[in-house]
């Protein structure tokens, strides 16, 4: 017969993956928003875009893939409070970003995520 676990423990887990997908959909919002400001620095094409969105889900899914097996390695609970501490710190560290040297380290350690967030490349800039 299998425990029943403790209610307190599930408010914990939800709250857990409740914030883990909230940073994911804000990832995922940031380099959306990101495109305009790519592009125009860039100055690539719609389609040049397109493949800009596209390679940061392929990159995801690839990660997810791999952090499947790191975890099924060193334990899911323990993987995943280490990959939401460490993602978590590193976007702050990106958002809160005085010099391009703090933002690159900080996109660096979101394992490339950030590459795409050049909105914060350019505070203080007139949109035109």
């Amino acid at each position: 017969m299998a425990r029943q676990p403790n209610p307190a423990h599930r408010g914990l887990a939800l709250a857990a993956v409740g914030l883990a997908t909230f940073m994911t959909a804000l990832d995922n919002t940031v380099v959306n928003v990101a495109l305009p400001s790519i592009q125009r620095d860039l100055g690539l094409s719609l389609p040049g875009l397109e493949w800009i969105a596209s390679a940061y889900v392929l990159a995801f899914a690839g990660l997810l893939l791999a952090g499947g097996r790191l975890a099924d390695l060193y334990g899911r609970r323990r993987l995943f409070l280490a990959g939401t501490a460490l993602f978590t710190a590193a976007s702050l560290a990106s958002g809160l970003a005085s010099s391009p040297a703090v933002l690159l380290a900080g996109r660096v350690a979101r394992g490339g995520a950030g590459r795409a967030d050049r909105a914060g490349d350019h505070r203080g800039d007139v949109p035109r």
